[in-house]
């Protein structure tokens, strides 16, 4: 059942207004392809996947094309369903050499939501997104981030905080989102240790519109992720995860165990510069991408995920512990 109270936000882009959930799924790099993102959609929240996960560039044209015709053949079939829109991460590194032309191909298909990460977007791409009604949508871990991105003319925030997934911040949810909603009326999206309804609400009493989930997704039959990673993460509790910069320049959560099977030890990883960080050699050679293929992303949360079912009861259940917790407030 979709939220009205989602439908009543006036403030919110036409796009992100009344899905079923207040949730908007994160891009995980070599994990959300296509079978997971027609999941998220089809279930009534924001699906979503990293432009580089569609090696070689050319793919990225094939996936939207295929994202774009079944769900609206479901929609045909179904026309009160809700189908949740489609966004694509773009990774705004001097290091990712596809960046211009994952744009034109996005662009092409009019791809409701981008989602842009590392540096704000440039003039270009926000126009050519605002073009034909687009929104962007800017991860940030700190209020400078932030206020940079809105100089820039982004449409929303994501607000990545302390105990997210991947590459994340260190700021407290209290802290990041009160200090953005001071400068910043419009959509906000909260990351860090979202794993089930009670804190999708949580987020939105702290000021927040929609939580942004990651973690939670790759436990499940969709996700493109070895069944050794999803076991991981139904292993794993919150002090299992560790922050560092060590594999990509940019600080981090990873699954401890991961890091031990590498060979590495976990309470010795040195710091590295950021220049460390290219996507150019992740997306050319997987084989050699140990941050995104054998270290394994999770956040804080994993302490909550206790089985890796199908998307569609995954957010069935998220529904189910949300509307649970709003009657309990009451």
């Amino acid at each position: 059942m979709n939220n009205p109270k989602l439908a009543k936000n006036s403030h919110l882009p036409q796009v992100l207004q009344g899905l079923r959930l207040p949730v908007i799924a994160a891009p995980m790099f070599i994990v959300s392809y296509p079978e997971l993102v027609k999941a998220q959609c089809m279930s009534g929240i924001v699906g979503s996947f990293p432009a580089l996960n569609a090696r070689p560039a050319e793919l990225l044209d094939d996936w939207l094309s295929q994202l774009k015709e079944e769900l609206a053949e479901e929609q045909a079939k179904n026309p009160a369903k809700k189908i949740g829109p489609i966004a694509v991460n773009q990774i705004v590194h001097m290091s990712n050499q596809r960046l211009e032309q994952d744009v034109r191909t996005c662009v092409k298909h009019q791809v409701p939501i981008f989602i842009t990460s590392l540096r704000a977007p440039i003039k270009e791409i926000l126009d050519a997104v605002h073009s034909y009604g687009g929104i962007v949508l800017h991860d940030v871990v700190n209020i400078r981030h932030a206020e940079k991105a809105l100089e820039a003319g982004v449409d929303g925030l994501i607000l990545v905080a302390a105990g997210a997934g991947g590459h994340a911040g260190t700021l407290s949810p209290f802290s990041l989102v009160g200090e953005v909603r001071q400068l910043f009326k419009g959509p906000i999206a909260l990351s860090g240790s979202i794993s089930n309804g009670q804190s999708i609400l949580a987020a939105q009493a702290m000021g927040a519109d929609f939580a942004y989930m990651g973690t939670r997704f790759i436990a499940s039959q969709e996700a493109h992720a070895s069944q050794a990673y999803k076991q991981a993460i139904i292993d794993a509790h919150a002090a299992d995860i560790v922050y560092t910069d060590f594999f990509t320049g940019i600080h981090g959560n990873y699954i401890q165990q991961s890091i031990i099977s590498a060979g590495l030890d976990p309470k010795n990883l040195p710091s590295v510069d950021k220049s460390k960080m290219d996507f150019q050699k992740a997306n050319q050679d997987e084989a050699n991408a140990k941050a995104w293929k054998d270290i394994w992303g999770a956040g804080q949360g994993v302490g909550l995920i206790n089985d890796a079912p199908s998307i569609a009861e995954i957010v069935q259940r998220l529904e189910d512990e949300y509307q649970s917790a709003r009657r309990n407030l009451l």
